[in-house]
């Protein structure tokens, strides 16, 4: 199925007022201050003529790369499996008989733990062939170390599906 969903632009409903387009303040409110340590009388005078001093810029959150399947899929699994989302919440993302397997598997709820919430902790993977990754997770909560694997397999729409799904656990030695 191919669905094509497109979004028309809004009309402005009429019953609200315009939005304020100008930058000055009604008159009763109290001008802003600025934060500490940033006031003009702390610069030194040169930057105070010449304008702020120049401060580094952090990249917009936009430009931050997003994130990959592994470790997408990895985080959905943790919160179905430790009980934290429902499992129809990955109903979408799988395919085939992954979702029959992980809903098996959420019934047990191999990740739960008391106290601590689980955490993955290290990710790997192997690609067995072009378009499939088999992913292994650490996923570890207090003094407790399990293990999660999945495979994940790119549609014909370019998307991630999951389409097998294992956990298991052990007591982590004691040092």
């Amino acid at each position: 199925m191919n669905k094509v969903m497109s979004r028309t632009a809004q009309p402005r409903p009429r019953h609200r007022p315009p939005t304020r387009h100008d930058t000055r303040r009604p008159g009763g409110a109290p001008p802003r201050k600025p934060p500490a340590g940033n006031t003009r009388d702390t610069l030194p005078r040169a930057a105070t003529a010449a304008g702020p001093p120049h401060t580094a810029r952090t990249a917009p959150e936009a430009a931050k790369s997003p994130l990959r399947p592994t470790d997408l899929f990895a985080d959905r699994l943790l919160a179905v499996l430790s009980g934290q989302r429902p499992v129809h919440w990955m109903l979408r993302h799988t395919a085939g008989r992954a979702y029959d397997d992980l809903a098996r598997l959420a019934e047990r709820r191999p990740l739960r733990t008391r106290g601590s919430r689980p955490v993955v902790r290290d990710i790997g993977y192997y690609v067995p062939c072009e378009g499939a990754l088999e992913v292994f997770a650490r996923i570890s909560a207090g003094d407790q170390l399990r293990a999660l694997a999945f495979r994940l397999e790119l549609g014909q729409d370019l998307r991630w599906r999951c389409t097998a799904v294992e956990a298991a656990s052990h007591p982590r030695p004691a040092v």
